[in-house]
């Protein structure tokens, strides 16, 4: 259910940058729409064969994960350019997800940077290929591909630079005000419901 909210709103984010209710509108809504289900699909594709069995879960997380990649692209590429990189999206945020769990170990909860974080890069970068004519999109204008592929490089550099920043100086607000970043295990043990707000959100 949440994830059919986010797909149809999706639509309007993908869709409204266009300001306007026009064919460039359709376009984007189209591309984040086959982006999406051939990265769900994809997704299920992958588990099937690694695990003999396929989940929801990973639907819904290929899902998003299309959507995702195909943000900074949906402008710009054509419907076949999506449905590429719906498939490109799940291969790269699937292998990204088990290389952030399983050898870095680290709690990425809902897995938000290996689907959102490598996939709105993924799809940063892979726009200044799928803009291709050749390949269904709107062209480079003045420039080229080559030159395109720099700027989308520098583009993902900069906001790497600037999130890393505000990360760091949010944490170390945080850090000033509440004394850490983790809750202590006994108030995880009770859950942070009751050790936080003093109720608790359902009865077991």
């Amino acid at each position: 259910a949440g994830t059919g909210m986010l797909w149809v709103g999706w639509y309007g984010f993908n869709g409204g940058s266009a300001l306007a209710a026009n064919a460039d509108a359709a376009a984007a809504i189209a591309c984040t729409h086959m982006a999406a289900s051939t990265a769900g699909l994809t997704w299920v594709a992958i588990e099937w064969i690694k695990f003999k069995r396929p989940s929801l879960v990973g639907l819904v997380t290929g899902a998003v994960a299309g959507l995702a990649t195909v943000t900074p692209a949906s402008g710009f590429i054509g419907v076949a350019g999506a449905s590429v990189l719906g498939v490109l999206a799940s291969i790269v945020c699937f292998c990204m997800v088990q290389i952030v769990r399983k050898r870095l170990k680290i709690d990425d909860a809902l897995d938000v940077f290996a689907v959102h974080g490598v996939g709105g890069i993924f799809g940063t970068l892979a726009v200044a290929v799928l803009a291709s004519p050749d390949l269904g999109g709107t062209g480079y204008g003045e420039s080229d591909m080559g030159e395109q592929v720099v700027t989308q490089i520098i583009a993902v550099a900069a906001t790497i630079a600037w999130s890393a920043v505000a990360t760091g100086l949010i944490i170390a607000l945080v850090r000033a005000i509440t004394g850490g970043l983790r809750a202590k295990p006994e108030h995880i043990e009770i859950g942070l419901d009751l050790s936080e707000h003093g109720e608790r959100a359902f009865t077991p």
